[in-house]
């Protein structure tokens, strides 16, 4: 076979797998997409595992690694040091929504897309325009005082005159409404994500390595035929989906609505 004919099928297959997934999502009107960090990546948003781009392979200055640095107990004893890690390699304001974004939207805009249930703590999902997101993990866009549990948005904290943002009312310090390392995930919001994962018709699964527990093993309560995997890399539940699609996600997702 020439190399031409070998692109040539490759690339027939790609339109083949493109063709399947957009006629499952036309069949159906009761869709959720779980996604990760890869989601974002496309906003300019680094992930943390990949492995020349990824938070945690990067190298940095801090003296901890960003496993440590992102936990409960750091947080607590060494918060100076945890506020100059968030700000400037959690925070991205200036990002915007990408393809995947805006097409997750407007599946829910079209009624066929009923959740969508993040790792991400960015808020681009709701920038896009998505109205029923689950965050799992929280979001940075949402503070508060761990005195008096006053609110604060992000606006405030990046604005602090102290690298530590305190409470305007008690002078407390701030925390920001993320889901830190020895941490457990919120109970309500689990169970949210439980509902609409086990009665959904069609799971897509995007931009998430499916290696993060607790929040990787709510796939297992899909009970549906439509499950769909769209990652650059392989995950361990590829053997278990209806498709994979290992592409951009912006790129597969964006193609649903191109005529």
């Amino acid at each position: 076979m020439t190399w031409e004919n070998a692109m040539n099928k490759e690339r027939r297959g790609e339109e083949c797998m493109y063709e399947d997934f957009k006629a499952m999502v036309n069949e159906c009107d009761n869709i959720v997409f779980f996604g990760g960090a890869g989601v974002s990546t496309e906003s300019g948003i680094p992930d943390f595992r990949s492995a020349d781009t990824g938070i945690y392979s990067e190298k940095n200055n801090y003296e901890y690694p960003p496993e440590v640095i992102l936990s409960h107990t750091f947080f607590m004893e060494h918060t100076e040091k945890f506020y100059e890690f968030y700000k400037s390699k959690m925070i991205y304001k200036d990002a915007k929504a990408n393809n995947a974004h805006k097409a997750l939207a407007r599946l829910e805009e079209e009624g066929k897309l009923k959740a969508v249930v993040t790792q991400n703590v960015d808020g681009l999902h709701q920038m896009a325009g998505s109205k029923n997101v689950i965050e799992l993990h929280g979001t940075i866009h949402k503070n508060y005082c761990l005195n008096c549990s006053e609110a604060f948005d992000l606006d405030y904290v990046l604005n602090s005159p102290e690298i530590v943002p305190k409470c305007n009312k008690c002078n407390g310090i701030i925390k920001p409404y993320v889901v830190l390392y020895e941490e457990p995930l919120d109970s309500y919001t689990i169970e949210e994500a439980v509902k609409y994962i086990k009665n959904a018709q069609m799971l897509i699964i995007g931009g998430t390595s499916l290696a993060v527990y607790p929040a990787a093993g709510l796939v297992q309560y899909y009970r549906g035929d439509k499950l769909v995997l769209i990652n650059k890399s392989a995950t361990p539940y590829d053997k278990n989906a209806n498709l994979v699609i290992n592409d951009s996600i912006g790129k597969v997702l964006g193609s649903l609505f191109e005529d």
